[in-house]
Formats: structure tokens, sequence, C-alpha cells
């Protein structure tokens, strides 16, 4: 994972007062395998990347820093 997206999954916890443990829960992994993505030690997986987008109300391409604008894609395929 690269820097920035480390930075913006930190930066994203914190703006809304969660800890890595709580984050860790929501994505069924444990504090260390989270705590990792974090530092940029290990990709995170789609799966986590488009939960974390969902759950923080951000495009992926934000947190991964492709784009600086936190807004997300309105939908175009239906869920179900």
């Amino acid at each position: 994972m690269n820097y920035i997206a480390a930075e913006r999954l930190r930066a994203l916890r914190e703006d809304n007062d969660y800890t890595q443990r709580e984050i860790a829960a929501l994505l069924k992994c444990s504090q260390v395998s989270y705590s990792h993505y974090e530092i940029g030690r290990r990709d995170i997986p789609i799966d986590h990347l488009v939960t974390l987008s969902e759950f923080y109300g951000v495009s992926v391409d934000y947190i991964l820093g492709i784009t600086d604008s936190k807004q997300r894609y309105p939908e175009t395929v239906p869920k179900g």
C-alpha cells in the first residue's frame, strides 16, 4: 500500500474517534492486521477497502490517494 493510503486510513479513523480495535472488528480481522494497513506494511484487501469506503462515506479513490475529493461516486449498479 502506498504511504498516502496508509495515512488516510489513519486520519479517517482518528477523525471519527475510532480505535484500531473497533475498525478491525468492523473488518473482521485482528487489530495487528489492521495496524499493518495503517503503517503501509500490508496492502488492504479490496473487500476491506470497499467496507471502509462505505463506512466513512468516502470514495475508494480518496483512500488510495488517487483524488483529494472525499465524495463518493453515484451508484450505477444496483446492489443486491
